[in-house]
């Protein structure tokens, strides 16, 4: 079904910078490592406040500052002619371990986009310092400051910061069992011989007791998003259902995970790390030690499944409600959908731009001036109106 405009949007679309959560859809979620505990304990990160971390003045992470990805200087020559000549899948070729939740609901807006933000890193970089970017950001925070606070943990391994994961994940699953709200909930897992990483805005129990899934997107323009966005939007809640109810379930599994993750068991653990695992009451020596712990935890926690799912539309400017939208569970639609992902990732077919019917997203991207899908469909379009002309 393609995406039903109005002349209000088309408009929007031209002057907008089309940045914000829910109109860029790369730019929703990414890896949080973080650390939190409720808000009813003593805050270990001093004067910290909203505007000191949107600003730049604090952390707000972990401290982990150096990317596990490495930024190339692209050789000469087309894109499409390197991708040939480099015979290795995509996974291989960008150096992914796993993929993010937000990966798969990019790919729902414009698989090409991801293409080239994936090659020209630094351009995904730039973005992150765009106001309306910041302003998404920090609305996310305020909403988790409410429940919990961040406490910043130096780590000094790859386990370290999974560590840092985990020990939020175990420390939710006690709120959970005991009825309370959690925001920034990691999931993580193997959906269809792929692992996925992501977190979940909010989980909490409604009126009815059902444990509900809510997902907050941040918008520059008090309006609902367009068909196009909800789908992507829609596709990141499904895929959290399916690695939180896994994960409840006992489907994790030790081996996989440190498989696809490339993560030591028997790696100990820095100082910061084992300080803070007894301060929120776990001993630990060892990544194993933690993993073990971990599932053993979800195995026997008496969490139910999640009933209900809710996307709540923000306004950026005040922090308003624009609107609620249930989704619906499709689990057949999800995994369809996760299998044509997949497959341009395991190399069984390039990477698909948008539609015709789609070009305007183009208008808004960062890649359209050196994007070689839209120029071959400009191509094609002209060859075409040309022949019907010579008819």
């Amino acid at each position: 079904m393609q995406p039903e405009l109005s002349d209000a949007e088309l408009l929007a679309l031209e002057s907008d910078l089309f940045c914000t959560e829910c109109d860029r859809p790369e730019l929703c979620e990414g890896d949080d490592d973080r650390t939190s505990k409720r808000s009813t304990e003593s805050c270990c990160t001093g004067q910290e406040t909203v505007e000191d971390i949107c600003s730049g003045n604090k952390q707000s992470s972990n401290q982990l500052n150096v990317s596990e990805q490495k930024s190339e200087v692209r050789p000469e020559g087309s894109g499409s002619k390197r991708r040939k000549q480099d015979e290795r899948i995509p996974l291989e070729r960008f150096g992914r371990k796993y993929l993010n939740v937000t990966d798969l609901s990019r790919q729902a807006w414009c698989e090409q986009q991801v293409v080239y933000g994936l090659e020209l890193p630094h351009i995904e970089q730039l973005r992150e310092e765009v106001p309306v970017v910041k302003a998404g950001s920090c609305l996310h925070l305020a909403r988790e400051l409410e429940v919990q606070d961040i406490v910043p943990i130096k780590v000094e391994s790859r386990e370290d910061s999974w560590a840092v994961k985990i020990l939020n994940l175990l420390s939710m699953i006690q709120f959970l069992q005991a009825g309370e709200r959690v925001r920034e909930l990691p999931v993580f897992g193997e959906l269809e011989g792929i692992f996925l990483v992501g977190v979940v805005d909010e989980l909490c129990y409604n009126s009815k007791g059902e444990l509900e899934l809510r997902e907050l997107k941040t918008r520059g323009q008090r309006t609902y998003p367009s068909v196009a966005q909800r789908k992507s939007h829609q596709l990141q809640v499904n895929i959290y259902k399916l690695l939180f109810e896994a994960m409840i379930k006992g489907q994790l599994n030790k081996d996989t995970i440190t498989h696809h993750l490339c993560l030591r068991t028997e790696q100990p653990f820095s100082s910061e790390i084992l300080l803070h695992a007894q301060k929120v009451g776990f001993t630990i020596s060892t990544f194993g030690d933690l993993l073990d712990l971990m599932l053993l935890n979800l195995r026997y926690a008496e969490i139910p499944n999640i009933d209900a799912m809710k996307i709540e539309y923000c306004y950026q400017a005040d922090a308003s409600l624009i609107g609620t939208k249930e989704v619906n569970f499709e689990e057949e639609w999800v995994k369809s959908e996760l299998k044509h992902y997949y497959s341009f990732w395991r190399g069984q077919r390039e990477a698909k731009g948008v539609d015709i019917e789609e070009a305007w997203k183009c208008r808004s991207c960062d890649f359209a001036d050196i994007c070689e899908w839209r120029q071959s469909k400009a191509e094609e379009a002209t060859q075409k109106n040309q022949a019907n002309r010579s008819k």
